[in-house]
């Protein structure tokens, strides 16, 4: 196990900004994640489990603890008749489980193509696009405990996913970090293209018929419409959740603002989701909004940009400002998607 010093961290990170860490090891298995832990218990600092970087936001100043890079590689497919399960490493290529996923035809995971980031971090935010849940797909999620030393299997429902949330966001899955993940995925065709810009999509390029391949392709162009170039922009995609709020609340903005898009939330009949992309741009004004070198997406105002050169510290400000400007003009107390590690 190499122990690497003083290591930026802008380079492993999405947003492309951030300061340095003190140390920095890339876990290969679980054995190393164990002697990581062990290692910053010697040196009584503190630790940070790090995957693709997609969906953090890291101080300027950096990390004086240790930061556990997880590259645990896995990718084995088992038929199960109706269904085969996919056992993957955390440290996978979330996007490049999904291509082989479709290129074999197994069916679940499509409509989630061209997330960023690593499969082990998939369950902690329980990600989601176009009509899917990762959460839907999942069995079981091996997991390291960090206190305990030892390895454990949680099932589904121990999880506990919701709307960009699980357990290994809540204080009782603080201490846990994801090895492995074992995937739930279908051999009989199960597309689901109810999604809105999905179903106009098909409609015009006249493909009344899609295949998961077909699928596939509308969701990364789509996405590519919407979302900036990670190659030459620093983003961590949506940094805010769609606002879930309760029908009181929504009857009273629908009244002032009869044309805001909304969404149903399965099982809770007494609250609304409401799109917040559409509060930022027609009700706020902040659509393509730009403070020097950072700026929300001209495609999509949940999307904050780095155009290149900007700090932590300029977005957070910008983000901040969001914050306050949708509180100010609708009431609503918006919350982030995006990590921090300061």
């Amino acid at each position: 196990m190499k122990i690497e010093e003083n290591i930026s961290l802008a380079n492993l990170n999405t947003f492309k900004t951030g300061g340095v860490a003190r140390y920095l090891i890339r876990a290969h298995s679980v054995d190393d994640i164990k002697n990581a832990v062990l290692f910053a218990r010697e040196k009584n600092i503190p630790f940070f489990v790090l995957g693709g970087g997609s969906n953090i936001l890291i101080s300027d100043q950096g990390f004086s603890g240790l930061v556990i890079k997880i590259e645990i590689s896995e990718v084995s497919w088992i038929d199960k008749g109706d269904f085969v399960t996919a056992l993957i490493g955390a440290g996978e290529n979330w996007d490049k489980f999904v291509s082989l996923a479709v290129e074999k035809g197994f069916y679940g995971a499509e409509n989630l193509s061209g997330i960023p980031g690593t499969v082990g971090a998939s369950p902690v935010q329980n990600i989601g696009a176009y009509g899917a849940e990762v959460g839907n797909t999942i069995l079981w999620v091996e997991i390291f405990d960090t206190v305990a030393l030892e390895t454990k299997k949680l099932s589904n429902l121990e999880c506990q996913f919701g709307y960009r949330d699980s357990i290994f966001k809540k204080p009782e899955g603080k201490n846990f970090v994801i090895t492995r993940v074992c995937f739930k995925l279908s051999k009989e065709t199960e597309l689901n293209t109810n999604y809105s810009d999905v179903k106009k999509y098909f409609v015009e390029k006249n493909i009344k018929d899609p295949t998961i391949s077909d699928l596939r392709s509308a969701i990364l162009e789509i996405r590519a419409s919407k979302l900036p170039d990670l190659k030459k922009y620093g983003t961590a995609g949506s940094f805010f959740k769609n606002p879930i709020i309760s029908k009181k609340d929504y009857e009273e903005l629908k009244k002032k603002y009869p044309e805001i898009v909304s969404y149903e939330v399965v099982g809770q009949n007494d609250v609304m989701k409401v799109s917040l992309a559409w509060i930022l741009d027609k009700i706020c004004g902040l659509r393509g909004a730009r403070e020097g070198n950072i700026g929300t997406y001209e495609n999509q105002p949940l999307v904050i940009v780095n155009f290149g050169g900007g700090t932590t510290t300029e977005i957070e400000n910008l983000a901040n400002r969001i914050i306050s400007t949708v509180k100010e003009k609708t009431g609503i107390i918006i919350e982030q998607e995006v990590q921090k590690l300061k």
